[in-house]
């Protein structure tokens, strides 16, 4: 029986991420993916766009899990994003009754960035997200969220290797099995990711472009996740997933109308690629 993921995360109409970036992605790599979104949104909440709307999905969620449940519906793995503080219970629910033996439980707690929670959490969130990273086989926060799930001091530079793994070890005692902490650097032309199982630390590194760009974080949790589903190992996957972040980034490079994410598209041939 071929696998089948579901990832639950938001629809924002324009601005490739969360689900506009999940699903091509995870396609791409072979897995048959379906959705639960959480919420639709005309756009992305990033600066550059002047508002959006949003209409809050989540009294859909039971009624979806009764039907799923009703047509014998299950999964091999669930991978969430951004999702409000009242779906938790409804998700870890959906990971309990749909899922097949062995399911994996991999949580992206996309809720925060640059030192700040994404617009429309409040301070509280981060507690709720715990909820939902206890358990999971892989979280992937940057450190922004890592140290908001921590309650722990933000660094954004001049960290060394003792902030990064204790924050990987505070994560792995919240209840994750792995933690893929992303947007590591200990030097100006490299960033990367840090993996930690419990056991030992591995890092992956890529020169550091000159340039910040919207919903990499995405595309960097839907590669993973991708690449973990066709069999790649955690430390393949984290890789590949930033080798893929990077040819995005390079391919938009340059388009300053291209402000409001990467464009991964062109790049999934090279994913593609990098899993085969």
């Amino acid at each position: 029986m071929d696998k089948r993921l579901l990832t639950i995360q938001d629809i924002s109409c324009v601005g490739q991420c969360s689900l506009t970036v999940a699903l091509p992605i995870l396609s791409a790599c072979g897995i048959e993916t379906a959705i639960l979104p959480s919420s639709v949104l005309s756009n992305h909440t990033a600066p550059g766009y002047s508002g959006w709307t949003f209409h809050d999905l989540t009294p859909e969620m039971p009624k979806i899990l009764e039907r799923w449940l009703t047509e014998k519906i299950d999964f091999d793995a669930f991978y969430t994003g951004y999702v409000s503080k009242d779906q938790i219970s409804y998700i870890l629910d959906i990971m309990d009754k749909a899922a097949r033996p062995n399911a994996l439980r991999i949580v992206d707690p996309a809720m925060a960035d640059n030192g700040k929670l994404y617009a429309g959490f409040a301070d509280d969130f981060p507690k709720d997200m715990a909820r939902l990273c206890k358990g999971a086989d892989f979280i992937l926060p940057n450190i922004t969220e890592a140290s908001f799930l921590l309650g722990a001091t933000y660094k954004d530079k001049g960290y060394d290797k003792a902030y990064i793994e204790d924050l990987c070890r505070g994560l792995y005692k919240l209840g994750a099995k792995n933690v893929i902490l992303t947007g590591v650097s200990f030097s100006e032309d490299k960033l990367g990711v840090a993996s930690f199982d419990g056991n030992s630390f591995e890092y992956y590194f890529n020169p550091r472009l000159d340039a910040a760009m919207h919903g990499t974080g995405d595309v960097y949790a839907s590669a993973f996740t991708g690449a973990l589903m066709r069999g790649k190992t955690p430390s393949q996957a984290a890789a590949i997933a930033a080798d893929f972040v990077v040819e995005s980034m390079k391919l938009t490079l340059g388009d300053k109308d291209h402000w409001y994410g990467v464009k991964f598209e062109k790049a999934l041939p090279f994913l593609i690629w990098k899993i085969s």
